[in-house]
């Protein structure tokens, strides 16, 4: 009978063990398969391609003659539409496609343009774009989206509204066609405060860049922005339009510029192609010159600032400094990038901004990109 007694208790001791060891082992089962499903989902984001490929007809080899697809960012119309129009009227149409993202509605036609290479060029599906916000890159996205729609298209060159062609077009043709990369401004910036870390873990910190909006782009490069569906979501969510500068919060207002500005168009193209591992496909540099001028009042959020190209400074000296330039140093990075395309060395800019009216009418008439129409950089649009 004692034995009896006796084996009831141990019997629910054990059992009350047995279920404790259990209750262990699947909470550090569960465990486990927890961290493994964060560290795979980690991993995906991380190295693994961050857009999915999409169908196109133009997709497969392409045998014909290859065309430079002229992408230009513009807020209505182009002021400098009689330069780009001597520019293309030296060119074979065949090898060159213009498209233009303007304001919604806006139409290019004989009334608005000086220049018929740029009637109808516009893009129907055209967006309201704000500086500082994620519509930017949306329009560039746009851009190439209806540029790779052509398939002969196999070089695409973003330009804004102010850009010139520092040559005529046999010499940029022959460039770009010589060259099987990218040409991407972007490197590494450990003095700015735009990483947002909210990003992580889809963008790490390590995979941020920074560079030129102004690129020039292969026709695979062009499809991986296209096609890319998580990192622009995560630049439209997070990067908004910092707050209007108020000068009365003085050390304030700087921080709060710094933690609310991302300038997605300075970062967007440069981080999804460090997140696709491409960045060895690429020239690590601008063909777009632009002259920088520090800001004078630590207020102005100490930036760089581009100069305006005017008439007394578009003269033949300063562009043939321009034309001289042969390499960029990039201070972040203690990087000097020497400008070569296939072993060659040649020139760092194929183009430049910000050019006004008169320094375009200064850079025509010197016949920097063609014959000088006189009466077509005079004349008003009918």
């Amino acid at each position: 009978m004692n034995m009896t007694k006796k084996a009831g208790p141990i019997a629910a001791r054990h059992v009350i063990w047995s279920g404790r060891k259990l209750a262990i082992v699947v909470c550090i089962a569960l465990s486990l398969v927890a961290i493994f499903r964060f560290q795979l989902q980690y991993d995906v984001s991380y190295a693994a391609p961050v857009y999915r490929p999409r169908f196109r007809v133009s997709h497969g080899i392409f045998n014909g003659r290859p065309k430079i697809a002229f992408l230009f960012l513009a807020r209505r119309d182009l002021a400098l539409d009689f330069l780009w129009g001597s520019f293309f009227e030296n060119a074979d149409v065949a090898n060159f496609s213009i498209y233009v993202h303007s304001s919604p509605g806006f139409v290019l036609d004989e009334s608005t343009s000086r220049s018929k290479f740029f009637y109808g060029r516009q893009l129907s599906n055209s967006i309201q774009v704000v500086w500082g916000e994620s519509s930017m890159i949306a329009a560039e996205r746009l851009l190439l989206d209806a540029a790779l729609e052509d398939p002969a298209n196999r070089r695409f060159v973003l330009l804004s509204d102010s850009c010139v062609p520092l040559y005529n077009f046999s010499y940029i043709y022959n460039y770009l066609m010589a060259s099987p990369r990218s040409f991407v401004d972007s490197f590494v910036d450990g003095k700015e405060h735009r990483y947002n870390p909210k990003m992580s873990p889809i963008i790490p910190k390590d995979r941020w860049r920074k560079g030129s909006q102004w690129i020039s782009l292969i026709r695979s490069h062009a499809e991986v922005i296209v096609d890319d569906e998580i990192i622009f979501s995560v630049f439209k969510t997070l990067c908004k339009r910092r707050p209007a500068l108020d000068i009365s919060k003085g050390k304030l207002n700087l921080k709060q510029q710094k933690q609310h500005n991302c300038i997605p168009d300075e970062h967007y193209v440069q981080t999804l192609f460090a997140m696709s591992g491409i960045e060895r496909e690429l020239e690590r540099r601008t063909l777009t010159y632009t002259r920088w001028n520090l800001s004078a009042t630590k207020m102005e959020n100490k930036g760089w600032h581009p100069m305006t190209f005017g008439y007394a400074n578009a003269g033949p000296q300063q562009i043939k400094e321009i034309k001289s330039i042969n390499h960029i140093y990039y201070e972040t990075e203690f990087r000097t990038e020497w400008c070569r395309t296939n072993s060659t060395a040649v020139p760092c800019f194929l183009f430049a901004r910000k050019f006004s009216r008169g320094a375009s009418m200064r850079l025509l008439s010197e016949g920097v990109v063609g014959p000088f129409d006189a009466a077509a950089v005079l004349g008003t649009p009918p």
